[in-house]
């Protein structure tokens, strides 16, 4: 968001009765999937595509060419590494801010927390994403975490669907920047300390508000 001229929010406001597909690819394999899906489709409605360059050479976006050969394009990526019964809290996001959240995760040893990846974001996978958190029994608390500000990304447009998949005793809590003008602050150390307060608010290790 320090930077970004693709704003996320501009194109989901542009959608409704199903007549374009938003998607942000967080793996090679999920981007490669997705352009499959898009040329294979017998009717094909336009697809935005939203995704960081940053993530070329992050280390930890790869696939394995089992991926790249096999499967197919996932509007959610669960998780794998985490026992269902054992989960407490579950942060859903899209993009690459799931690699930091993860890192964090490991750095803070919480095996409770499982994280979420929404790939689509319209048309929402509402389905989907009611039927996997009917799987943690014991994660009453459900996190939507996202780099931008409030105002912007995907919150305002998807929070009705969020709040739609939940079940029963289940809460949905926002973590993420405060409403903003602008999509940058426009100075990079500021930036990096919201970042940090965001990815330790959505693990609900909230350092003072900045």
């Amino acid at each position: 968001p320090e930077h970004s001229s693709a704003r996320l929010e501009r194109y989901l406001q542009l959608c409704a009765q199903h007549n374009i597909q938003v998607c942000m690819p967080s793996t090679p394999a999920q981007m490669y999937h997705l352009l499959r899906r898009q040329m294979l489709r017998p009717m094909r409605k336009p697809l935005i595509v939203i995704t960081p360059k940053s993530l070329l050479r992050h280390k930890s976006a790869v696939s394995s060419l089992t991926e790249l050969a096999d499967g197919m394009f996932n509007v959610l990526v669960t998780d794998a590494s985490v026992t269902p019964e054992n989960v407490t809290r579950i942060i859903l996001c899209s993009g690459k801010i799931y690699y930091e959240l993860d890192a964090a995760r490991i750095k803070l040893q919480k095996n409770t927390i499982a994280l979420i990846r929404v790939e689509q974001l319209y048309p929402f996978p509402e389905q989907e994403l009611s039927a996997e958190l009917k799987k943690y029994v014991n994660a009453k608390e459900i996190v939507w975490c996202q780099e931008e500000p409030k105002n912007q990304g995907a919150w305002y447009s998807t929070q009705h669907h969020l709040q739609a998949s939940l079940a029963a005793g289940q809460q949905l809590i926002y973590a993420g920047r405060g409403d903003s003008a602008a999509p940058a602050v426009g100075y990079f150390h500021l930036h990096e300390q919201q970042q940090e307060f965001l990815v330790q608010e959505a693990m609900g290790e909230a350092i003072a508000k900045i």
